[in-house]
């Protein structure tokens, strides 16, 4: 609080007792009830008195939160897309990679979960480097369960990947670990049933109707910005481009208006059912960049999402975006025409 000149204008009789009200319901916490009983004056009176402390410069209220998150781009894409949560974080300018900084990314993402989490929770991670760099920035989660939503980019590197994630989150949960020891890509549907019933996986997918919490990725429908894009041949890849896809999530497709496509690739893969995913009560997804906006858009549109973790190049185009108002996310409602979810 602080005296500024306009304050001056009031009577020395009237800054004192402002001043001494405003301590009282900004700093001390106590209502305007409480200050009123205590001044003898009528509530009205204080409330009076607080507006204008506030007018005249008697009271300045700041709000500040850390250098690195935008509070306003933040609640304006929260409001846009009807997002139970929306984070938005800084580009720095001299990153590379189309300015995207993924390490500062996880790092929020991984506080956010240390809010949403609670005891007794069943914690699901997908596939996706930004999920990873968020597994490794976790230092704080309550006793949960932990799963596995998707297979491995590449079995081989499972101990560098999402298997790693899950172990490191259980770790820090102090909780038990259900990894999936598989690829995400399988050859065809029957290779890929013949995996689901395999023991430890099926023991996995068994999680999945009682995750509370969901962290996810969102991908781009280009090389080197969606993982599945990477796996698939030449021609798979230009089949599912001329079908619109413009957006890749847990080895889900998706067109620009958040309609889910080429669903024959979901039973080559080892991951989450989209149905299941709707039915997650919180689903985070975590995603910036320019080049990731439109792709952000789209899964944002598909009802998926509950919250998001992005930057503000992604949410400078976005926030731009001129076409229909998106379908808000909580409505958790499937563009293609299915009833929205209950929970």
């Amino acid at each position: 609080m602080s005296t500024g000149r306009s304050a001056m204008r009031m009577g020395p009789a009237e800054l004192v007792q402002a001043a001494a009200m405003a301590r009282r319901f900004y700093l001390e916490g106590k209502s305007k009830i409480q200050i009123a009983e205590e001044f003898g004056v009528s509530r009205f009176k204080v409330a009076r008195v607080l507006e204008t402390a506030l007018e005249r410069d008697l009271v300045r209220i700041e709000i500040r939160v850390p250098a690195e998150l935008d509070a306003e781009r933040s609640d304006a894409l929260r409001s846009r897309y009807g997002l139970r949560n929306a984070v938005v974080v800084e580009s720095p300018s001299d990153a590379e990679d189309d300015g995207v900084d993924p390490e500062n990314l996880g790092e929020v993402a991984a506080d956010l979960l240390g809010e949403l989490v609670n005891e007794g929770d069943v914690l699901g991670l997908a596939w996706g480097r930004s999920t990873i760099h968020m597994a490794a920035a976790l230092n704080r989660l309550p006793p949960c369960t932990v799963v596995q939503l998707t297979g491995v980019y590449d079995a081989g590197t499972a101990e560098r990947g999402s298997v790693e994630a899950v172990r490191r989150a259980a770790t820090v949960s102090g909780g038990e670990a259900h990894p999936i020891y598989a690829p995400m890509l399988l050859p065809d549907a029957t290779t890929a049933a013949a995996l689901r019933a395999q023991p430890g996986i099926a023991r996995a997918f068994e999680y999945f109707d009682k995750v509370t919490v969901a962290a996810v990725s969102i991908g781009s429908w280009e090389p080197g910005i969606s993982t599945v894009h990477d796996m698939l041949s030449d021609e798979e890849r230009a089949h599912y481009a001329s079908l619109g896809a413009a957006a890749e999530m847990s080895a889900h497709l998706f067109a620009a208006d958040g309609r889910r496509i080429g669903r024959d690739l979901g039973e080559r893969c080892i991951t989450v059912e989209a149905d299941r995913l709707r039915r997650i009560p919180e689903v985070v997804a975590i995603a910036g960049g320019r080049r990731k906006a439109a792709a952000i858009d789209a899964v944002l549109r598909s009802g998926l999402v509950t919250s998001l973790v992005t930057d503000t190049a992604a949410a400078d185009h976005l926030l731009q975006e001129t076409g229909p108002k998106p379908r808000p996310a909580l409505d958790r409602a499937d563009p293609d025409g299915a009833e929205p979810s209950n929970t």
